[in-house]
């Protein structure tokens, strides 16, 4: 095979056009920046449905949220205390303390009327300022006495002050958390039009294993995809397992249901590596071949009907990193959510040198080493899952680079919870 030769691809409009770079073993590796670009391109969001807001958690709006009423809903008091009109506390003090009557929150405040009311409860009619509890004294018989002044608006929160009726309380394209569940029902919204969470088929085509061992005792994949699908906002139904055929996984592949597919194994160039050709047959084989390590031998396209469909390689290391940067990708677009890498990222100096193999965008792993810097974990090609689950960040290296001098500035993204910074890294404490 030539250097300007390409694996047969069906071309549609989604086809990539690009030159390849060609790789041992036939196999023609795809820049990672053009296998992208295919599914920026090629993979809109998915349609919207109304829901509860109590169920829209983790949902991302189809359109903006507009307030349906006042927050809060009229006058109230910022704190526990009394109810007065500002007007009648002029000159009060310890030295010229003014009786007031104290009544019912539910009445109207008349001249030297005050009322007990709690923080977040509607102020009296008439009442226009919350007097501090240690600013008044009551007595058994329903007397107050004030012994400071307040000035109007003390301690008020004025109808509409947070957000006013029709006014848009979030925008179209946010990712709800829970205290937004919270700010909708305040403003009186009971429904939502949220983007669809993509259905997610897989097709496990099973590794190659010994006779004293299962595929299904031993598949890390299937569970791993359906966490990682879960963070992304999809929802990953039963994994099936297909013979390790090409008329079987074509046939599987054109099935009506989901709204995307991942095809995990059988992506290699042996002589049973049918999932390419099954995808041709099924509609589309945009890529076979990414310049990515490890998930090199990963692929794309779409059935004759449109649903896109991912070829992850069946070694789970290979499959983890196909996902992250490919297909994880995707399942995050039809979501509506930030198609970007889900990790929070902090630009860190290495201690140690970073190497890599110009030609493959290749994934590092990197750990803290309590100095403010971090560290490669271990060669690139041992990203696997092991390392993964021990790594506490890992470092992109570009495909046209040969790594990074100790020394250099690099973007780690973070693996912890949330994020989170491991505590014996300074920047973490402040």
């Amino acid at each position: 095979m030539g250097d300007k030769d390409t694996v047969p691809i069906r071309k549609g409009s989604g086809s990539v056009d690009r030159e390849r770079l060609p790789a041992p073993g036939g196999l023609v590796r795809t820049p990672l920046d053009v296998a992208v670009a295919w599914i920026e391109a090629q993979i809109p969001a998915l349609g919207a449905d109304a829901l509860e807001v109590a169920e829209a958690i983790g949902r991302v709006l189809a359109e903006p949220a507009i307030a349906d009423a006042d927050i809060p809903p009229s006058d109230r008091s910022s704190m526990d205390g009394i109810a007065v009109r500002a007007q009648d506390t002029i000159g009060a003090s310890t030295y010229n303390p003014v009786n007031f009557r104290l009544v019912s929150p539910a009445e109207e405040l008349l001249p030297f009327d005050a009322a007990r009311v709690d923080a977040g409860q509607p102020l009296p009619k008439e009442a226009d300022a919350v007097m501090p509890l240690d600013h008044a004294s009551l007595d058994a018989a329903g007397g107050c006495e004030v012994v400071d002044a307040v000035a109007t608006g003390n301690q008020v929160e004025l109808g509409g002050c947070r957000a006013a009726r029709g006014s848009t309380l979030l925008p179209a394209g946010r990712e709800l958390r829970p205290y937004d569940i919270g700010v909708l029902r305040m403003a009186g919204i009971a429904q939502v039009l949220a983007i669809r969470r993509p259905k997610v088929g897989v097709l496990l085509t099973g590794p190659r294993l010994g006779p004293a061992m299962s595929d299904a005792d031993h598949d890390a994949n299937g569970p791993l995809l359906h966490a990682l699908v879960e963070r992304d906002g999809g929802i990953l139904g039963e994994a099936r397992r297909v013979e390790r055929d090409r008329m079987a996984l074509s046939k599987a592949l054109a099935a009506p249901g989901p709204d995307i597919v991942f095809v995990v194994g059988c992506t290699g160039r042996g002589p049973d590596d049918c999932a390419p050709g099954a995808l041709a047959d099924a509609g589309e084989l945009a890529v076979h071949g990414v310049a990515l390590n490890p998930g090199e031998t990963a692929g794309f396209g779409q059935t004759s009907a449109g649903t896109p469909v991912f070829l992850l390689p069946g070694a789970p290391p290979a499959c983890l990193w196909a996902y992250e940067l490919l297909a994880g990708r995707a399942i995050r677009r039809l979501a509506g959510r930030n198609p970007a890498l889900p990790f929070l990222s902090r630009e860190i100096r290495t201690r140690r040198k970073i190497m890599s193999n110009i030609g493959l965008t290749e994934i590092c792993l990197v750990r803290f080493n309590g100095t403010g810097a971090v560290e490669p974990m271990s060669s690139v090609t041992d990203a696997d899952l092991v390392a993964a689950s021990r790594a506490d960040g890992f470092v992109i290296i570009p495909e046209g680079s040969e790594g990074f001098p100790e020394g250099s500035s690099v973007t780690v993204y973070l693996l912890g919870a949330h994020g989170a910074c491991p505590g014996d890294w300074p920047e973490a404490r402040s």
